[in-house]
């Protein structure tokens, strides 16, 4: 293995946990490694990928971190590739070639592709050896970050007959390790921590008044103006307005957040990375994957949403192993918009009865769905609809068939005759049919998959393999939109209330773990003991030592973090004025729980649907408590009745 280290890596010797969790892959085994962030996880895949005789399929949610990941193995002489939306239709078929032909040794997807039908029907012909699973912990409700789409990774493991399976993470808690380790089938003795302990970095708990934060961000950075820092922000609108204000004290700062253009985001990344740009403002958007090692200072300017996002956020910090310092400037004025956040994610149970509704008047036994469609129709965010999509199959109430694009068009690149005659016989006779049974418009074709079923006999799957033969030929160019998921309906034999009703309680049990993730991060900043050595042990590990003599507790005590902005009573509000622009959108909309959540600042379809997120009411009261709110308008809305 050191031998191999030496030949593709360049290494002289492994990192901390990095040969054990390679051995184990090695040996035919499946395999967990649970690294601090910027301690070399990505090694224990690439380098098992050159010894392992079929393809290394690796899952990441970050589409810079495979940029990253990718650039740096082509460096290395190493055969990957990724596979994303920024791609054009020569390079993705070039690399789908590449892959077939045994020319690629790594390719990197997200979660997403799998729902492509086009790339099920690659991976079905495909010996691949490995699936590893980056920022695995989304697979765990308990996780920080959890993500319906990777529950399905079992499932598709089975699919493509993959033997082994590397779950990669930096932030998972001792029950968030064995949701992993149960539902991926790798045994708990395959799992290596290597321990959350930075003894470089410096843990900063300063509590401030909210006026006084600017003031202080500035003086902090401009002790060491060019040291490379990034200010972790909640809000959009936050990230923009701290940046202006730090660049007018001559700070070379600017604002990074997910509204922006991606041509922007790219633009701001590469300054920070090259040291054109001293600082970056943003929201959790930035940092996902990025590896600058030489980043001296994290500083939250908001709290963070949990103690794992907080890990993972000041974790970016001194991976070249020099000090670096984390600072918290702390006070619980924006703890309300924080729970905002987790109460947007709750569906009311009437539309969780509307789903049963729909799956109970289902005729023909397969029930078909845009995701993003029904969304909008039920007023569900679509996170939490594809997470009661997964409670259903739980259930046994629905199973997934497949996904598959509703439309296909193309554009002939050949004359329709000379591709029809290129084949003999009963192909010549189907492709025709195919061709027959297209509408052009223009530049553009329009394939009638309906109508190319019922006039020959044949399988919507021959025709899609068809297209994308012809696509890879170079004989026309083929597109897809319009994503539909196909659902079996398993049972119809449930109580629509009384499951309804059972549903939501999961969504409310999640709903108060999310809110108890929030006051455990209060209670750790408020710790009476290390903050290192908590921190720690929040992900399992006992420290040696129990202080660590680079925290603020250990230098100056417990800190105090309290409201420093009071808040004018809610009967002082104007009900009229705060929410005229909502009323006026849609009156037949303005319930209780939509009122609250325009009121608060959570982003919901509908509100999307009214076009009323840029109205001055919009996040007028984010400040508040939901439930206050709710209480506060459940009177005007009674008291008008």
């Amino acid at each position: 293995m050191e031998s191999l280290l030496q030949k593709h890596f360049g290494f002289t010797s492994f990192k901390n946990g990095q040969r054990q969790v390679i051995d184990t892959l090695i040996k035919g085994e499946s395999a967990a490694a649970i690294f601090p962030t910027g301690a070399g996880k990505s090694l224990c895949y690439q380098l098992p990928a050159m010894v392992l005789p079929g393809l290394t399929l690796v899952v990441s949610p970050l589409l810079s971190l495979m940029k990253d990941q990718v650039d740096f193995l082509l460096s290395r002489n190493i055969p990957a590739a990724r596979l994303d939306s920024t791609l054009d239709r020569e390079e993705y078929n070039r690399i789908m070639a590449r892959a077939k032909n045994g020319e690629l040794k790594i390719l990197m997807i997200s979660v997403e592709r799998f729902k492509n039908e086009r790339f099920r029907y690659f991976l079905s012909g495909m010996a691949i050896s490995l699936l590893v699973i980056d920022e695995a912990h989304c697979i765990s409700e308990w996780g920080h970050n959890f993500r319906p789409d990777y529950l399905k990774l079992p499932a598709y493991q089975r699919q493509f007959r993959v033997g082994q399976t590397l779950v990669l993470t930096a932030t998972a808690t001792p029950k968030v390790i064995d949701d992993m380790c149960e539902k991926l089938d790798i045994p708990r003795s395959n799992v290596t921590l290597t321990g959350f302990y930075r003894s470089n970095l410096f843990l900063q708990v300063t509590p401030l008044t909210q006026t006084d934060k600017a003031n202080h961000l500035a003086r902090r950075i401009n002790q060491e103006p060019l040291a490379p820092t990034i200010v972790y922000v909640i809000l959009q609108k936050t990230a923009q307005q701290v940046a202006g204000l730090l660049k007018k004290q001559g700070i070379h700062a600017a604002h990074y957040h997910a509204g922006m253009p991606p041509l922007e985001r790219e633009e701001v990344q590469n300054r920070f990375f090259q040291g054109d740009l001293t600082c970056v403002v943003a929201t959790i958007a930035f940092g996902m994957g990025i590896d600058k090692r030489d980043i001296r200072r994290v500083i939250h300017y908001d709290l963070p949403k949990s103690i794992e996002n907080y890990s993972q956020e000041i974790g970016r910090a001194g991976r070249d192993g020099n000090d670096a310092f984390c600072e918290v400037l702390a006070n619980r004025d924006a703890i309300h918009v924080l729970e905002n956040f987790v109460y947007g994610d709750t569906p009311e149970q009437g539309s969780i009865d509307a789903v049963l509704q729909r799956i109970k008047s289902n005729q023909d036994g397969n029930w078909e769905i845009s995701v993003l469609t029904l969304a909008n129709e039920l007023n569900i965010r679509v996170l939490p609809l594809k997470t009661l999509l997964v409670y259903l199959e739980i259930q046994g109430i629905i199973a997934p068939k497949f996904t598959y694009y509703k439309e296909y068009s193309f554009k002939f690149l050949r004359s329709p005759e000379e591709i029809i005659h290129t084949f003999q016989e009963e192909r010549q006779a189907f492709v025709r049919a195919v061709f027959e049974h297209c509408q052009t418009k223009k530049v553009w074709t329009m394939v009638d998959m309906d109508g190319i079923l019922r006039s020959y006999s044949t399988d919507r799957k021959r025709v899609v393999t068809a297209l994308e033969y012809f696509d890879e030929k170079g004989w026309l160019q083929l597109k897809s939109r319009k994503s539909v998921e196909l659902y079996e309906i398993k049972s119809k034999a449930f109580d629509t209330d009384a499951l309804s009703q059972r549903l939501h309680h999961l969504f409310k049990t999640k709903e108060e773990h999310e809110i108890q993730r929030i006051e455990s991060m209060i209670r750790f900043f408020e710790s009476d003991a290390c903050l290192s050595a908590r921190l720690a042990r929040y992900f399992g590990q006992a420290l040696d030592q129990p202080s660590c003599g680079h925290c603020s507790f250990c230098t100056s005590g417990r800190a105090r973090i309290k409201h420093s902005t009071p808040l004018e009573p809610l009967s002082s509000v104007d009900f009229s004025t705060i929410t005229r622009d909502f009323m006026t959108a849609g009156p037949d909309q303005a319930s209780v729980s939509n009122l609250a959540k325009f009121l608060c600042g959570i982003h919901t379809p509908v509100l999307t649907r009214l076009k009323v997120k840029s109205s001055p009411g919009f996040g007028a009261l984010e400040r508040y408590r939901f439930q206050e709110v709710k209480e506060w308008l459940q009177d005007h809305l009674t008291g008008q009745g």
